[in-house]
């Protein structure tokens, strides 16, 4: 399985009024397409890397699943992987997930369903999240001074979202970066799922954007009890968050944060 991966390209530098060159390093940026036991699901812009966790993340999130197990993932395409510049991947089931209707153009944070109709839907499909634990500042803080330092890509080439999942004691164990958010959320998600691991209401997931109702929405897919972003929630995603019973905050530095739903321990 390929690993994110950049490129460099020689650029001019204007500071302070002087301009010199430098090898810049660009993070890669291409499609993926997702496909459910053959059938097309999704088309996303991605960094390449971990790719079967975004797709089994994806498919999980979405709800196309519907409770049945992966039998496996592959590359796939009309001839070689290779041949395909290892672009399209599909989750395998054996048959028995629904045929999923696939979603036309590429994937976005914009897609999705919208307002009172998207809440009405997911919770009458979705059970709200059990027992999700109560964090402590500390912790949360602690996480928030780490997760940076653990953020690879981003920190040689200032070009990618990152997501994590943290413990009680604010400890990261799993960190996944992408050019899109909510891909990064769907590797966090899908590496889950294929290693069968349970208990996220006593996990966190902190997201390096803003907490938008799809955020949440796959947050909520992967059983975390606590949602940390770095920017803003939207007013939907405040209702979402309530729905679900997650805690859900915003603003998040180490020195303050916006806690909209939940509770959090001094």
């Amino acid at each position: 399985m390929r690993r994110g991966r950049s490129e460099k390209f020689l650029v001019q530098r204007i500071r302070n009024g002087a301009i010199s060159r430098f090898p810049d390093e660009v993070v890669v940026e291409e499609p993926l397409e997702i496909r459910l036991d053959g059938n097309l699901v999704a088309t996303t812009m991605r960094t390449p890397g971990h790719d079967y966790e975004l797709a089994v993340g994806f498919c999980t999130a979405e709800n196309l699943l519907d409770d049945v197990s992966v039998t496996g993932v592959r590359y796939c395409g009309e001839g070689s992987a290779a041949e395909y510049e290892y672009n399209v991947v599909t989750v395998e089931t054996g048959g028995r997930a629904p045929v999923p209707q696939p979603r036309l153009g590429n994937v976005s944070s914009s897609c999705g369903l919208c307002g009172s109709v998207a809440l009405n839907e997911l919770a009458s499909r979705m059970a709200p999240i059990n027992k999700p634990l109560t964090f402590n500042v500390q912790a949360l803080n602690r996480m928030l001074g780490e997760v940076r330092d653990q953020q690879e890509m981003f920190s040689r080439t200032g070009g990618l979202h990152a997501a994590a999942v943290f413990d009680g004691d604010g400890t990261i164990k799993l960190v996944r970066e992408d050019i899109g958010r909510h891909n990064a959320v769907d590797k966090i998600i899908g590496n889950r799922c294929l290693q069968e691991k349970s208990g996220a209401n006593e996990l966190g997931l902190f997201v390096s954007g803003r907490a938008s109702f799809e955020m949440v929405q796959k947050a909520w897919s992967g059983g975390f009890g606590t949602l940390v972003a770095v920017s803003a929630p939207s007013a939907l995603a405040v209702e979402l968050a309530k729905t679900a019973k997650m805690t859900l905050i915003g603003f998040a530095r180490e020195d303050s944060m916006n806690v909209y739903t939940g509770e959090i321990d001094q």
